[in-house]
């Protein structure tokens, strides 16, 4: 189980999709891309004796179609689990980090501030609120026990953090109750220490003993083995701020205010009935929601409380609206986003990037482009400096119509102890992790 997101940065955007002189033919790019993946999958060898040991699937076995589906290890009996944690090094210990605690929330968020990913150039940083934190680790069913910390023993300091929650995922045809693994940080001083595998490991014995087997994650690298590669798009809302910071670069023959007319939105939504979802649409979210997820490989099965805690609006933390029928009243459409600014190290003028990122969105009567539309102009109207997709879902249909531009990072989603025989499509992927 593995660390959670790709890269907060830079999308080294084109914004007038101009063909630029020196892009490979699309045949030769994608023939490279596959060299350097065996390439990868060579030098792989030598990085993956920790996940070699993993009920994960392994590199050597891509291809083989006869290997059945689903669990690749069968579950344990409980009394066979590991009672008592994994060995650390002498000079840590472990904690559990209770996060309705003011105190320990904020050593939480202190440490995944100064420690957590950054982009390539480490000009961004990603800067989870103390809210959010909350409600990403405080779902239906959450278990306490699954966030977990690592103290020096001498100063108390919180050195090492992960957590999972409860989910049931659907694959296929069925439902496996999983753990989410999130938030894999070790502070920077310690990285040579090894801690990481031994986090992963009591995590993963936590969850055992709640007698859950399976799990998702995501990560910025690549593991043995992704069931899916997914890449982030950027589009831009508030273009000068992020080409001041160095996020985007200006276009080629493109000027500032060029720039700045091309990413203009309205000031308004457009859909009729478009309005913030509220408590009372929960029912009706959620039907809209199951059946919009039932089409794809991999996609969370959500429930009325799921869809409470997930998409219910909290401030700063996850925002979602929806198109009720002026006429029926009938909720017909639905769109989300969730809030999470990066650091930016470095510059004079500013501290935060205010990012969107695009969560799950359902439309059966508007337009998916008119409905996404909509959510940029919200984003903008609340101050969002830029909004971030996926290609997952049927997000590809929306992404160059409405002005993203492609970024530089990819995230890789994996399930442990869990084969999927082909690699998806990331259309196929129905599952958003924070």
């Amino acid at each position: 189980m593995g660390d959670n997101n790709s890269s907060p940065g830079s999308p080294n955007e084109n914004p007038n999709n101009e063909t630029e002189t020196n892009q490979l033919p699309k045949d030769d790019s994608e023939l490279e891309s596959l060299v350097r993946k065996f390439q990868d999958s060579i030098s792989m060898g030598k990085k993956h004796k920790f996940w070699e040991t993993q009920p994960v699937g392994q590199f050597k076995d891509i291809g083989e179609t006869n290997l059945p589906e689903g669990p690749i290890e069968a579950p344990t009996p409980l009394s066979e689990v590991k009672q008592e944690p994994y060995n650390l090094p002498s000079p840590y210990e472990w904690t559990t980090c209770d996060m309705t605690s003011e105190e320990t929330c904020n050593e939480v968020y202190v440490l995944l501030k100064n420690n957590y990913v950054e982009d390539d150039e480490n000009m961004f940083r990603f800067n989870y609120s103390k809210e959010f934190l909350r409600w990403a680790l405080h779902p239906p069913g959450y278990y306490p026990s699954w966030h977990i910390g690592v103290r020096a023993k001498a100063s108390k300091k919180l050195v090492a953090f992960i957590s999972g929650v409860p989910a049931r995922i659907r694959v296929r045809d069925e439902v496996v109750k999983m753990a989410e693994i999130n938030f894999l940080c070790v502070h920077k001083k310690l990285r040579s220490k090894r801690l990481a595998p031994v986090l992963i490991k009591e995590v993963t014995r936590r969850v055992h003993l709640e007698n859950i087997w399976q799990a998702a994650y995501t990560a910025g690298v690549v593991l043995p083995t992704p069931i899916t590669t997914c890449q982030y798009w950027h589009r831009s809302l508030n273009p000068k701020k992020l080409i001041d910071v160095g996020f985007s670069r200006l276009g080629a023959r493109m000027t500032m205010s060029r720039t700045i007319k091309l990413y203009k939105l309205p000031d308004a939504p457009a859909t009729p009935g478009f309005r913030k979802m509220e408590l009372r649409d929960v029912p009706a979210v959620t039907r809209l929601l199951r059946n919009y997820l039932s089409q794809f490989v991999v996609a969370p099965d959500f429930d009325e409380n799921d869809v409470e805690h997930w998409l219910l609006p909290t401030e700063d933390v996850v925002d979602s609206f929806l198109v009720e029928s002026p006429e029926t009243h009938e909720i017909t459409d639905f769109c989300s986003f969730y809030t999470l600014p990066s650091s930016i190290l470095g510059n004079q003028n500013y501290s935060t990037l205010k990012a969107a990122y695009s969560y799950y969105n359902v439309a059966s009567k508007t337009p998916l482009l008119q409905l996404m539309n909509d959510a940029l102009i919200v984003a903008k109207q609340k101050d969002f400096d830029v909004f971030n997709a996926l290609d997952v879902m049927q997000n590809e249909s929306f992404l160059k119509e409405l002005k993203f531009g492609p970024g530089d990072g990819q995230l890789h989603y994996y399930l442990f102890n869990y084969l999927i025989r082909q690699t998806l499509k990331s259309s196929e992927l129905g599952l958003v992790l924070l």
